[in-house]
């Protein structure tokens, strides 16, 4: 196909994980991308996360980029284990996503995962293409969705053939596409993340070593009261991460008041909330020099995702709780439709080939999105017997 010399211009509203990976799958001959992140430094917090082998196979089968995450020190997750509070081991489940799949289960700790993603849209050698431009400081606060142009806060305007959103949760985007859509609402649970370096606890808090490793490459998981704590290793066994899910009547703080993911928990109030807890979980939790706390909350699935030139990708078309592990491979999903339904537009499309490759890229995503949301919530149910420890997960 001939190309012209006026590009195929992409203008994609943020730079999290979303965002970088619609950048790397849009990428191509004749085509100019820029990424709008709104803060002023485009990098992410400290937690682990997890992709799971959908969108593993992804990243490294389909988009290539082995060389980028070779240095990201990420772990194959080997399976999870479930403990009661006694610390005896109740359930194992070995992950045979490899052989079943074709892929793993992998964990990174978040900023490394992003960094690496970042060096994949900034390299000239990850596929043919122009490069791709960050920005920060650059929060958009109107839309045109006909006209293709943002605005930002300093007033300037950019132009796009398409604009991707991918401006997470509280998306301002959402409410271009869907006047009257739903916003974020509570789910009745909280979070609180915690990150450990391993050789503190095995120096410290032995007796916790001794039932569960916080170096073996499994997800574990102590579940109790209506409570769960999530854990598991990162950057090759160095560290620890904890993700503590507590229902909002058992808070000891405002969760109405954590709005973002990096807003400070307090220790005494995780200690307070799990007090029922025996001393060899909770002892360790004095060791994370950050503690995080953020409310979770999700939306009902929106009637669409797109409007006019504008698409929504990420949590800001379908955001999901974090209990199926899915939130960022729901969003690869997404940057990996767009980048295949484009895959053959190599001019600037008209509005016509625009609404018709938009619909059929939601047509193929939208239910699969959908049911995982809807797992997502199930998933939060509580893993015990009400006032009782008997685990049922």
């Amino acid at each position: 196909m001939t190309t012209t010399s006026t590009p195929f211009q992409i203008v994609i509203v943020g730079g999290g994980i979303a965002g970088l990976t619609a950048a790397i799958a849009l990428r191509g001959p004749s085509r100019k991308i820029i990424v709008l992140e709104q803060s002023r430094l485009n990098k992410e917090i400290g937690a682990m996360i997890s992709l799971q082998p959908n969108a593993t196979k992804i990243v490294y089968k389909t988009w290539g980029l082995g060389k980028e995450l070779s240095t990201s020190r990420a772990m194959v997750d080997q399976g999870f284990r479930v403990y009661s509070t006694e610390g005896e081991l109740v359930n194992e489940v070995p992950l045979t996503t490899k052989t079943e799949y074709g892929a793993s289960r992998v964990l990174w700790h978040r900023k490394d995962l992003h960094d690496a993603l970042k060096r994949a849209v900034l390299s000239p050698s990850t596929v043919a293409g122009g490069l791709v431009e960050i920005r920060v400081s650059s929060r958009v606060v109107r839309c045109d969705p006909w006209g293709g142009v943002v605005t930002l806060e300093s007033g300037e305007e950019i132009r796009g053939d398409i604009i991707i959103g991918a401006d997470g949760i509280h998306s301002n985007l959402r409410k271009v596409v869907v006047e009257d859509g739903p916003t974020p609402m509570p789910t009745g649970l909280s979070a609180y993340r915690l990150m450990i370096p391993s050789n503190v606890l095995e120096t410290e808090e032995k007796e916790f070593c001794d039932k569960i490793d916080p170096r073996a490459p499994f997800t574990s998981m102590v579940v109790a009261h209506d409570c769960r704590l999530i854990m598991g290793p990162g950057r090759e066994g160095d560290v620890f991460g904890i993700v503590a899910l507590v229902p909002d009547e058992r808070m000891n703080e405002d969760p109405n008041a954590t709005q973002s993911w990096v807003s400070e928990g307090k220790l005494d109030k995780l200690m307070e909330t799990f007090s029922e807890f025996p001393r060899w979980i909770t002892d360790i939790f004095k060791h994370s020099p950050d503690i995080g706390l953020w409310q979770l909350r999700d939306i009902e699935p929106l009637n669409t995702w797109h409007r006019g030139r504008l698409f929504l990708i990420g949590d800001a078309a379908h955001a999901m709780l974090p209990t199926q592990g899915q939130g960022a491979s729901q969003a690869i999903e997404d940057s990996e439709a767009l980048g295949a339904f484009f895959k053959e537009i190599m001019e600037p499309p008209s509005l016509e080939q625009i609404t018709r490759l938009f619909a059929d890229t939601f047509q193929s995503r939208y239910a699969r999105a959908s049911l995982i949301q809807g797992y997502s919530r199930q998933a939060a149910r509580p893993g015990t017997v009400k006032h009782e420890k008997t685990v049922i997960m």
